[in-house]
Protein backbone atom coordinates (compact mmCIF):
# COMPACT_ATOMS: atom_id res chain seq x y z
CA UNK A 1 0.00 0.00 0.00
CA UNK A 2 2.74 2.65 0.97
CA UNK A 3 3.84 1.54 -2.37
CA UNK A 4 1.34 2.35 -4.08
CA UNK A 5 0.76 6.10 -1.84
CA UNK A 6 4.31 7.02 -2.96
CA UNK A 7 3.07 6.09 -6.76
CA UNK A 8 0.69 8.37 -6.43
CA UNK A 9 2.15 10.90 -5.12
CA UNK A 10 5.19 10.77 -7.66
CA UNK A 11 2.86 10.79 -9.96
CA UNK A 12 0.96 14.07 -9.73
CA UNK A 13 4.45 15.50 -10.43
CA UNK A 14 5.11 13.72 -13.19
CA UNK A 15 1.56 14.98 -14.64
CA UNK A 16 2.42 18.36 -13.94
CA UNK A 17 6.18 18.44 -15.88
CA UNK A 18 4.21 16.62 -18.72
CA UNK A 19 1.41 18.97 -18.84
CA UNK A 20 3.78 21.91 -18.50
CA UNK A 21 6.67 21.21 -20.38
CA UNK A 22 5.21 18.71 -23.06
CA UNK A 23 7.99 16.35 -21.52
CA UNK A 24 9.73 14.65 -19.04
CA UNK A 25 7.72 12.13 -17.60
CA UNK A 26 9.52 9.15 -18.81
CA UNK A 27 12.67 10.68 -17.89
CA UNK A 28 11.10 11.19 -13.80
CA UNK A 29 9.13 8.06 -13.94
CA UNK A 30 11.35 5.75 -15.15
CA UNK A 31 14.30 6.65 -12.31
CA UNK A 32 11.12 6.85 -10.09
CA UNK A 33 10.24 3.60 -10.59
CA UNK A 34 13.01 2.15 -10.30
CA UNK A 35 15.27 3.74 -7.16
CA UNK A 36 12.36 4.92 -5.52
CA UNK A 37 10.16 2.02 -5.86
CA UNK A 38 12.41 -0.70 -6.33
CA UNK A 39 11.23 -1.83 -9.56
CA UNK A 40 13.03 -4.33 -12.08
CA UNK A 41 14.70 -1.56 -14.87
CA UNK A 42 13.21 -3.52 -17.37
CA UNK A 43 9.98 -3.61 -16.05
CA UNK A 44 10.23 -0.68 -14.92
CA UNK A 45 11.08 0.64 -18.82
CA UNK A 46 7.24 -0.51 -19.58
CA UNK A 47 5.03 0.57 -17.16
CA UNK A 48 6.81 3.99 -17.83
CA UNK A 49 5.58 3.93 -21.10
CA UNK A 50 2.09 3.02 -19.97
CA UNK A 51 2.24 6.27 -17.81
CA UNK A 52 3.84 8.62 -20.13
CA UNK A 53 1.71 7.28 -23.06
CA UNK A 54 -1.91 7.74 -20.66
CA UNK A 55 -0.57 10.97 -19.78
CA UNK A 56 0.19 12.75 -22.69
CA UNK A 57 -2.99 11.84 -24.29
CA UNK A 58 -5.29 13.54 -21.53
CA UNK A 59 -2.40 16.81 -21.26
CA UNK A 60 -2.94 16.97 -25.31
CA UNK A 61 -6.45 18.20 -24.62
CA UNK A 62 -5.66 21.56 -23.02
CA UNK A 63 -3.01 22.42 -25.69
CA UNK A 64 -5.08 21.20 -28.37
CA UNK A 65 -7.57 23.43 -27.56
CA UNK A 66 -5.30 25.98 -27.76
CA UNK A 67 -4.70 25.07 -31.36
CA UNK A 68 -1.08 24.40 -30.59
CA UNK A 69 -1.29 20.87 -31.77
CA UNK A 70 0.46 20.32 -35.12
CA UNK A 71 -1.70 17.88 -35.62
CA UNK A 72 -0.61 16.20 -39.29
CA UNK A 73 3.28 16.83 -38.33
CA UNK A 74 2.92 15.46 -35.37
CA UNK A 75 1.49 12.18 -36.26
CA UNK A 76 3.54 11.63 -39.13
CA UNK A 77 7.00 12.22 -36.62
CA UNK A 78 5.52 9.74 -34.69
CA UNK A 79 4.63 6.97 -37.32
CA UNK A 80 7.91 7.55 -38.59
CA UNK A 81 9.51 6.45 -35.49
CA UNK A 82 7.86 2.65 -35.85
CA UNK A 83 11.00 0.43 -37.01
CA UNK A 84 13.06 2.19 -34.35
CA UNK A 85 10.36 1.94 -31.68
CA UNK A 86 10.37 -1.79 -32.02
CA UNK A 87 14.11 -2.30 -32.77
CA UNK A 88 14.75 -0.59 -29.69
CA UNK A 89 12.55 -2.45 -27.35
CA UNK A 90 14.65 -5.26 -28.56
CA UNK A 91 17.54 -4.32 -27.97
CA UNK A 92 16.56 -3.10 -24.65
CA UNK A 93 15.76 -6.72 -23.56
CA UNK A 94 19.50 -7.70 -24.53
CA UNK A 95 21.46 -4.45 -22.33
CA UNK A 96 21.93 -4.55 -18.21
CA UNK A 97 19.56 -2.95 -16.52
CA UNK A 98 22.03 -0.62 -14.78
CA UNK A 99 23.95 -0.43 -18.18
CA UNK A 100 20.36 1.04 -19.23
CA UNK A 101 20.34 3.75 -16.53
CA UNK A 102 23.39 4.79 -16.64
CA UNK A 103 22.74 5.23 -20.87
CA UNK A 104 20.10 7.17 -20.24
CA UNK A 105 22.08 9.70 -17.54
CA UNK A 106 24.60 10.21 -20.37
CA UNK A 107 21.50 11.29 -22.65
CA UNK A 108 20.19 13.08 -21.18
CA UNK A 109 23.13 15.30 -20.11
CA UNK A 110 24.04 15.57 -23.51
CA UNK A 111 20.32 16.81 -24.77
CA UNK A 112 20.36 19.08 -21.36
CA UNK A 113 23.47 20.56 -22.68
CA UNK A 114 22.23 21.60 -25.96
CA UNK A 115 19.11 23.16 -24.27
CA UNK A 116 20.56 25.15 -22.10
CA UNK A 117 23.08 26.52 -24.68
CA UNK A 118 19.98 27.41 -26.93
CA UNK A 119 17.71 29.50 -23.93
CA UNK A 120 20.91 31.31 -22.78
CA UNK A 121 22.05 31.91 -26.28
CA UNK A 122 18.13 33.21 -26.40
CA UNK A 123 18.40 35.91 -23.78
CA UNK A 124 19.31 38.94 -25.44
CA UNK A 125 16.57 38.35 -28.04
CA UNK A 126 12.87 38.89 -28.00
CA UNK A 127 10.83 36.79 -26.25
CA UNK A 128 7.80 36.14 -28.42
CA UNK A 129 8.65 33.10 -29.10
CA UNK A 130 8.61 33.39 -32.70
CA UNK A 131 11.64 30.71 -34.01
CA UNK A 132 14.29 32.25 -36.39
CA UNK A 133 13.95 31.85 -40.11
CA UNK A 134 14.81 28.25 -41.88
CA UNK A 135 18.36 28.32 -42.30
CA UNK A 136 18.24 24.81 -44.16
CA UNK A 137 16.56 23.85 -47.45
CA UNK A 138 13.41 21.78 -47.43
CA UNK A 139 15.29 18.52 -48.40
CA UNK A 140 17.59 19.18 -45.73
CA UNK A 141 15.01 19.77 -43.11
CA UNK A 142 13.15 16.56 -44.43
CA UNK A 143 16.18 14.02 -43.96
CA UNK A 144 16.83 15.78 -40.61
CA UNK A 145 12.85 15.08 -39.63
CA UNK A 146 12.99 11.20 -40.58
CA UNK A 147 16.66 10.84 -38.85
CA UNK A 148 15.48 12.45 -35.62
CA UNK A 149 11.96 10.86 -35.88
CA UNK A 150 13.46 7.28 -36.11
CA UNK A 151 16.18 8.15 -33.07
CA UNK A 152 12.92 8.64 -31.11
CA UNK A 153 11.48 5.92 -31.84
CA UNK A 154 14.85 3.85 -31.10
CA UNK A 155 15.00 5.67 -27.84
CA UNK A 156 11.21 5.56 -26.74
CA UNK A 157 11.79 1.25 -27.79
CA UNK A 158 15.23 1.04 -25.81
CA UNK A 159 14.60 2.98 -22.14
CA UNK A 160 10.86 3.03 -22.09
CA UNK A 161 10.67 7.23 -22.12
CA UNK A 162 8.48 8.57 -24.70
CA UNK A 163 11.08 10.68 -26.05
CA UNK A 164 9.78 14.30 -25.72
CA UNK A 165 13.25 15.63 -24.29
CA UNK A 166 14.49 14.32 -28.17
CA UNK A 167 11.04 15.50 -29.51
CA UNK A 168 10.70 19.06 -28.05
CA UNK A 169 14.28 19.91 -29.02
CA UNK A 170 13.63 18.66 -32.37
CA UNK A 171 11.00 20.62 -32.87
CA UNK A 172 12.79 23.96 -31.89
CA UNK A 173 15.68 23.43 -33.64
CA UNK A 174 14.85 20.87 -36.89
CA UNK A 175 11.55 22.03 -37.85
CA UNK A 176 11.73 25.93 -36.20
CA UNK A 177 8.20 25.21 -34.36
CA UNK A 178 7.57 27.81 -31.44
CA UNK A 179 8.05 26.58 -27.86
CA UNK A 180 4.35 26.53 -26.93
CA UNK A 181 3.79 24.42 -30.13
CA UNK A 182 6.59 22.24 -29.34
CA UNK A 183 5.44 21.48 -26.58
CA UNK A 184 1.64 20.59 -27.83
CA UNK A 185 2.79 18.86 -30.40
CA UNK A 186 5.52 16.65 -28.66
CA UNK A 187 2.53 14.95 -26.55
CA UNK A 188 0.75 13.83 -29.48
CA UNK A 189 4.25 12.54 -30.86
CA UNK A 190 4.96 11.31 -27.53
CA UNK A 191 1.21 8.92 -27.52
CA UNK A 192 2.10 7.34 -30.73
CA UNK A 193 6.10 6.88 -29.42
CA UNK A 194 4.95 5.37 -27.03
CA UNK A 195 2.06 3.06 -28.38
CA UNK A 196 4.59 1.87 -30.81
CA UNK A 197 7.29 1.11 -28.09
CA UNK A 198 4.53 -0.82 -25.83
CA UNK A 199 3.87 -2.51 -29.13
CA UNK A 200 7.77 -4.08 -29.27
CA UNK A 201 7.95 -5.05 -25.64
CA UNK A 202 4.79 -7.41 -26.54
CA UNK A 203 5.92 -11.14 -25.67
CA UNK A 204 8.67 -9.66 -23.21
CA UNK A 205 8.64 -11.58 -20.10
CA UNK A 206 8.81 -8.61 -17.21
CA UNK A 207 7.00 -8.61 -14.11
CA UNK A 208 5.11 -5.55 -14.00
CA UNK A 209 3.65 -3.99 -10.43
CA UNK A 210 0.16 -3.23 -12.20
CA UNK A 211 -1.36 -1.20 -8.96
CA UNK A 212 1.39 0.64 -8.47
CA UNK A 213 1.20 1.73 -12.58
CA UNK A 214 -2.71 2.31 -12.15
CA UNK A 215 -1.93 4.87 -9.08
CA UNK A 216 1.00 6.19 -10.83
CA UNK A 217 -1.41 6.42 -14.01
CA UNK A 218 -3.90 8.10 -12.58
CA UNK A 219 -2.97 10.88 -10.75
CA UNK A 220 -0.43 11.96 -13.77
CA UNK A 221 -3.06 12.32 -15.83
CA UNK A 222 -4.97 14.67 -13.49
CA UNK A 223 -1.84 16.62 -12.76
CA UNK A 224 -1.35 16.51 -16.70
CA UNK A 225 -4.51 17.70 -17.28
CA UNK A 226 -4.41 20.34 -14.28
CA UNK A 227 -0.71 22.03 -15.23
CA UNK A 228 -1.60 22.41 -19.51
CA UNK A 229 -2.77 25.54 -18.93
CA UNK A 230 0.39 26.75 -17.05
CA UNK A 231 2.62 26.53 -20.32
CA UNK A 232 0.08 29.48 -22.07
CA UNK A 233 0.99 32.26 -19.15
CA UNK A 234 4.62 31.37 -19.49
CA UNK A 235 7.20 32.63 -21.29
CA UNK A 236 8.54 30.84 -23.99
CA UNK A 237 12.13 31.24 -22.89
CA UNK A 238 11.14 30.40 -19.39
CA UNK A 239 9.74 26.74 -20.91
CA UNK A 240 13.08 26.22 -22.50
CA UNK A 241 15.31 26.95 -19.73
CA UNK A 242 12.90 25.08 -17.21
CA UNK A 243 12.96 22.24 -19.02
CA UNK A 244 16.86 21.92 -19.75
CA UNK A 245 17.47 22.11 -16.28
CA UNK A 246 15.27 19.39 -15.78
CA UNK A 247 16.66 17.25 -18.40
CA UNK A 248 20.21 18.05 -15.95
CA UNK A 249 19.03 17.32 -12.55
CA UNK A 250 17.38 14.14 -14.04
CA UNK A 251 21.09 13.62 -15.40
CA UNK A 252 22.71 14.09 -12.64
CA UNK A 253 21.01 12.37 -10.36
CA UNK A 254 20.25 9.11 -12.05
CA UNK A 255 23.97 9.20 -12.90
CA UNK A 256 24.73 9.32 -9.15
CA UNK A 257 22.75 6.42 -8.61
CA UNK A 258 23.45 4.06 -11.69
CA UNK A 259 27.17 4.11 -11.86
CA UNK A 260 27.94 2.89 -8.06
CA UNK A 261 25.48 0.30 -8.89
CA UNK A 262 26.56 -0.70 -12.29
CA UNK A 263 30.11 -0.92 -10.69
CA UNK A 264 29.69 -2.98 -7.77
CA UNK A 265 27.92 -5.54 -10.45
Amino acid sequence: MSAVIAAAGVGLLVGVVVGTLGAGGGILSLPTLVYVLGQDPHAAATASLVIVGATSVVSLVPHARRGNVLWRPGLVFGLLGVAGAVGGARLAALVDGDLLMVLLAALLLVVSAVMLRRSLADRGRADDGVPAPPSSSRLTTAVLTVAVASLVGLLTGFFGVGGGFVVVPALLLVMRVDIRRAVGTSLLVIAVSAALGLAGRIGQDHAVDWPVVAAFAVTSMLGGLVAGRFSARAKPRTLSLLFALLLLAVAVVTGLQAVPALLAG
